[in-house]
């Protein structure tokens, strides 16, 4: 058995580094994932005048409810989702100041309208300085008193779940109608964290579907991050498909994360899955089924699936997967587009991805500057050695240390290593560049 230690979600520590800069007092965050995307969110803060210390192993936050500190900033949110759709809702509660946001060109590439239209509708004095529902975008603060709202999450859940922990920094507090949600299980996240941080979200209303948030603010805390489910997922498809087992600590029953649910996806391909409390177990002996799947909740790892698709003994159709569509890449195509330079059949949808059996053949994987795309291909190339990629480093995004741990992770289940052949990034066996 192969035991993994994963680095923590990047999901939790955004939601967490909000939660803490909000709340009374000085938080402490255990663990935080250290990455491009969450240093870029704590870069953030700074910028707004947030007081944030940052040791080894644990982030200390002392938190303003009033409001971001400096009265004028200019904030770059990098590539990261959360700290482009979190900060400036942050910042737009805050009494008074001048903030303008921008991000990288991937980032102002994606979608933001849905969020910036629903803090329009709060009263918060909101323009876009180039094509309107896209970063950059400036906003004046002056407070918000709260009120209703109707939400669209069909593309993001970041956009609700960044209004949800708004709320309690507002006047009246919020209640937000979802007429659609995608990736439903990160709300949960976000719901269970701001419970930690003393506010109760309530939820009802037809479909479950009416959140309301009650004013009052956050208190401080320590707070743990749990590992990353989305990258665990690579390790244990990496278990399924080359007939090995790994465990993955701390990441068990409980979890807060939904992408977790991917091993139930390993399960039905033929995985063995054992969970506890503690801990994640994959075992396999290599062979995997055929599935159709709806993984509409868990998103972030469809192209995990489609990397590892070809070596079933059927089809793969993966469904309800629009919204990967505007993610750092569209990732349908790009799984595709890759695949079927492995001399893959693919076929795809508006919003679906079908996968037949095959003997992908190494080449270069076209990262589009997508994380993901990098470290699901990575699994694939545990059995088609000689994969290359175009930009190995955009790891740094989510999991800087990737090529070498992954490297580090081959040669223990392969005890054939990875370096040249197995997972060679360009120039670099095994390392980051």
């Amino acid at each position: 058995m192969t035991v993994i230690h994963v680095p923590g979600s990047k999901s939790v520590t955004a939601r967490a580094l909000f939660l803490a800069a909000a709340a009374n007092g000085t938080s402490t965050l255990l663990r935080p994932l250290r990455s491009d995307d969450t240093e870029g969110f704590a870069e953030g803060l700074t910028a707004l005048g947030y007081e944030v210390v940052r040791e080894a192993e644990a982030w200390h936050i002392t938190g303003r409810p009033s409001g971001p500190a400096a009265t004028a900033a200019d904030v770059y949110c990098r590539d990261g989702a959360t700290t482009a759709r979190f900060l400036p809702t942050l910042a737009a509660a805050g009494a008074r100041g001048s903030y303008r946001f921008d991000a990288s060109a991937q980032m102002r590439r994606r979608p933001l309208a849905p969020l910036t239209e629903a803090l329009r509708t709060l009263g918060v004095d909101l323009r876009h300085e180039a094509a309107e529902g896209h970063h950059p975008l400036r906003i004046e603060a002056a407070g918000i008193k709260g009120g209703e709202l109707t939400l669209d999450a069909g593309q993001s859940s970041q956009y609700l779940t960044a209004l949800l922990m708004l709320g309690p920094l507002t006047a009246e507090g919020l209640r937000i109608t979802v007429t659609d949600l995608v990736s439903a299980p990160y709300i949960e996240i976000t719901l269970a964290m701001m419970r930690s941080f003393g506010v109760e979200v309530t939820r009802g209303g037809p479909g479950n579907a009416v959140f309301t948030v009650p004013p009052g603010g956050y208190r401080a805390t320590t707070y743990a991050i749990e590992p990353d489910a989305s990258t665990a997922g690579y390790f244990f498809a990496a278990a399924a498909l080359t007939g090995r087992e790994v465990t993955v600590p701390a990441l068990g029953r409980g979890a807060l994360q939904g992408d977790l649910g991917f091993v139930d996806v390993l399960r039905r391909m033929g995985a063995e899955v054992h969970m506890t409390a503690e801990s994640t177990t994959v075992r396999s002996t290599g062979e995997l089924r055929g599935l159709t799947v709806n993984m509409r909740d868990i998103s972030d790892t469809m192209p995990t699936l489609a990397a590892i698709a070809p070596f079933a003994s059927g089809p793969v159709r993966i469904e309800d997967v629009g919204n990967t569509r505007v993610k750092e890449c569209d990732r349908l195509e790009a799984c595709a587009g890759n695949l079927r330079r492995m001399g893959i059949t693919v076929t795809t949808g508006p919003d679906w991805i079908e996968i037949l059996p095959g003997t992908p053949r190494p080449t270069e994987i076209a990262t589009h500057g997508d994380h993901r795309i990098v470290m699901s291909f990575a699994v694939a190339g545990l059995r088609t050695p000689g994969m290359t990629y175009d930009d190995p480093g955009c790891v740094r995004k989510t999991f800087p240390r990737f090529h070498e741990a992954f490297a580090e992770f081959a040669e223990l289940m392969t005890g054939q290593g990875a370096g040249p052949g197995n997972l060679r990034a360009r120039g670099v066996a095994g390392g980051t560049p």
